[in-house]
């Protein structure tokens, strides 16, 4: 068979390509996609252990079964990580009843209405970009306006297993810009999963995502998130759990930029949401 391997992010600039095309048996697995790959391209052999899949745009365990023409994307430790769930954070598969009660609407208005904008956009964003996603997400029914912001600071993170040699080499030193790089489809498509899980649990049915790529400056904005409802609880709870989430399920990798060189962040992908 042959099947499209797609790199991103440390594996890409390991490889020098984008994607390699590689040749398998017809019974071949994920892992023996995996394997196939690093006969070619020996130097990614000691990633595997931070190394999630995904087969035309799914996560897919490396026991799944390939046909022919497959895309097998790998996908490296992701920007934000497979964090666990913030102590104290309510659980997020129950929705408050006195919340959902709380959010009937007088007659002829249209609580159940969904407004979603989920977004990866290259250009950098306007000053106004928050208010602008406000007032297009939030009705007259929303009591509650939730945003959050997250910007480019000067301080490292936690590097991306693998990258803790070049992170040492900067170490201490001023974070100038970050660069962010994405699997489009399949992040989009992610942002729509988590979308509907928050639509599930809390009821909040007006959301926006809106993530960057490419470079980002210091002290500019890269993701931005705004959820509107009825009260402000479902709308907090729900703002919470979109960042959380597109920072450790969607396929976006950041680096962290110094003045000669350059560390990707992060940590392994998780593949579906927590509990």
């Amino acid at each position: 068979m042959h099947l499209r391997v797609r790199l991103f992010a440390i594996q890409r600039e390991v490889a020098g390509a984008r994607e390699v095309a590689v040749d398998v048996a017809s019974d071949a697995t994920v892992e023996d996609a995996w394997g196939a790959l690093v006969a070619l391209v020996p130097a990614l052999a000691p990633g595997r252990g931070s190394v999630r899949f995904a087969v035309n745009g799914r996560y897919s365990d490396p026991t799944t079964v390939l046909a022919d023409g497959d895309e097998v994307a790998c996908i490296p430790p992701v920007s934000g990580g497979s964090g666990e769930a913030a102590a104290g954070e309510a659980d997020p598969g129950e929705a408050d009843p006195g919340e959902a009660a709380a959010g009937e609407a007088e007659p002829g208005a249209d609580p159940a209405r969904r407004i979603r904008i989920l977004e990866i956009r290259e250009a950098p964003f306007p000053a106004a970009l928050v208010a602008e996603l406000s007032g297009r997400v939030a009705t007259d029914e929303d009591g509650g306006v939730v945003s959050f912001v997250g910007r480019t600071r000067v301080s490292a993170g936690t590097p991306a297993p693998g990258q803790e040699a070049e992170a040492a080499r900067h170490a201490g030193r001023r974070v100038e810009a970050l660069e962010y790089e994405a699997f489009e489809p399949m992040a989009l498509d992610i942002l729509g999963g988590i979308a509907d899980e928050i639509e599930a649990r809390w009821d909040v049915r007006r959301l926006a995502i809106v993530h960057r790529i490419g470079p980002v400056p210091l002290g500019e904005a890269s993701v931005i998130v705004v959820a509107a409802a009825p009260h402000r609880d479902a709308a907090f709870a729900a703002a919470r759990y979109a960042i959380d989430e597109t920072k450790a399920r969607a396929p976006i990798w950041k680096a962290e930029r110094f003045t000669d060189g350059h560390v990707w962040v992060g940590d392994l992908a998780r593949d579906g949401p927590m509990g």
